[in-house]
């Protein structure tokens, strides 16, 4: 579902994974939930508001400047998208747009346009769209990050933007890949670039884009509120490492739809800071399947809250739906919901590991953990490739509480019988739970 352009009072779909917001025809807003058990009602009221308010000022910004957009495009300052460096043309194409009313930033279609790292920064004027019609790709020199090693297109303190388009954002991964620890044993382990990163935002919406082989993860969104990102392809090899598809972080209130993510890493990583965040009608695999976490490393305070996935598909994971916590954290996961998911030769396809131990050197037994509590499995079937599909390995200190598995049918890759394991859990079983 898409945002008409024209704001067709009929068909305005905002829909924040349970919660439909729909205009109607004397433009007031008006609500319906559907399947949002496994959230507190607080929880819905906030999300209900946070997202209504939202779009309404979207929406007036937006109508109020429509008469006097301003087009620019990079060409007009200097890109050539001829296989050369166009970084200058992008950052004073970004100034002019971003000092205008109302403007809208286009990289044209049918080039290839190559950029060093390069932040695009606010605080604009006013809203500000980003069409990618074209692709982007990134240098492949290294010596091209030695200033910052963490990012290749950074978006900063901006208000009411879009990004959208069509286009293609490409990484240019191959050379990071092949200098990874995790590829090659003997180098040391360094940090590479994040694609796309999105820092203290508000009011971002990232849509109908194709991103494709990152230098590491994907999508970043750090400290931003009142996300959506729509109908993105996130695709790298299987074997690539580190390529997380989406992962969010600080972040709150956010909706991530309608995305295929097919990585080497986490399609979905969720970890501290975030809350309120709904992923529905995803598909995921190769990857790693859709986690919380991890949390509590360095025995940090992690804190993620109302997290919905309602609605996805995974296919050949080597996680299913995961929340993994170190030992010797602290903080808590809770309050989050897994439903109507279906997997197909998906490994460990529900896990909480509250001793993960991401290390060559064994992790010593700590005390303290991040509390896990109040999650909900609902309506998850199918294949696993591993005899054990449900393994719940919880704290003695912390032990895992409030988990509920209601309606769960999942059997082996050859349709035998799989296992379930717990460990310091409390838990119930409504409807048919198999294992």
């Amino acid at each position: 579902m898409t945002l008409s352009s024209s704001m067709n009072v009929h068909r305005l779909g905002l829909l924040v994974s349970v919660i439909f917001i729909i205009l109607n025809s004397t433009g007031s807003l008006a609500v319906a939930s559907k399947d949002w058990r496994g959230l507190a009602s607080d929880t819905k009221s906030h999300l209900v508001k946070n997202h209504e308010s939202f779009s309404r000022l979207h929406m007036m910004r937006r109508l109020a400047s429509a008469s006097a957009t301003k087009v620019v495009s990079v060409d007009d300052y200097g890109a050539k998208g001829d296989g050369g460096d166009d970084s200058e043309a992008f950052k004073k194409a970004w100034n002019v747009a971003c000092s205008s009313e109302g403007a809208v930033l286009v990289v044209p279609k049918n080039r290839i346009y190559h950029l060093k790292p390069i932040t695009f920064s606010g605080p604009c004027k006013s809203n500000l769209t980003f069409k990618v019609y074209g692709r982007i790709k990134a240098s492949v020199r290294l010596s091209d990050y030695d200033k910052d090693r963490a990012h290749w297109l950074m978006f900063n303190n901006l208000t009411d933007f879009r990004m959208e388009g069509g286009g293609f954002i490409n990484g240019n991964g191959r050379k990071w890949w092949a200098n990874s620890c995790k590829i090659n044993k003997t180098l040391p382990c360094k940090a590479a670039p994040t694609a796309m990163t999105f820092y203290e935002c508000k009011n971002l919406r990232v849509a109908d884009l194709i991103i494709q082989n990152a230098q590491q993860m994907h999508l970043l969104f750090q400290k931003c509120v009142n996300v959506i990102a729509l109908n993105l392809l996130v695709s790298a090899p299987e074997k690539s490492p580190n390529t997380d598809g989406i992962h969010v972080t600080g972040t709150q209130n956010i909706l991530i739809k309608n995305c295929v993510i097919r990585t080497g890493d986490d399609c979905i990583s969720i970890v501290s800071g975030s809350k309120n965040v709904q992923a529905t009608d995803i598909v995921c695999g190769p990857g790693h399947g859709i986690s919380i976490g991890s949390l509590g490393a360095g025995k940090s305070t992690d804190y993620v809250s109302n997290v919905l996935v309602n609605r996805a598909r995974l296919s050949g994971t080597t996680n299913g739906v995961r929340i993994k916590t170190w030992q010797g954290g602290s903080g808590y996961a809770k309050n989050i919901t897994f439903q109507n998911i279906s997997m197909r030769n998906v490994t460990n396809p529900i896990i909480i590991n509250q001793n993960y131990c991401d290390q060559n050197e064994p992790c010593p037994e700590q005390a303290s953990a991040v509390q896990v509590s109040n999650v909900v499995y609902k309506n998850i079937k199918g294949t696993s490739a591993s005899e054990v599909a449900i393994n719940f390995d919880c704290s003695k200190s912390y032990p895992c509480k409030g988990i509920l598995l209601q309606n769960i049918g999942l059997v082996s890759n050859s349709g035998e019988s799989t296992k379930a394991s717990s460990l310091n859990v409390r838990y119930t079983k409504m409807g048919n739970v198999y294992p």
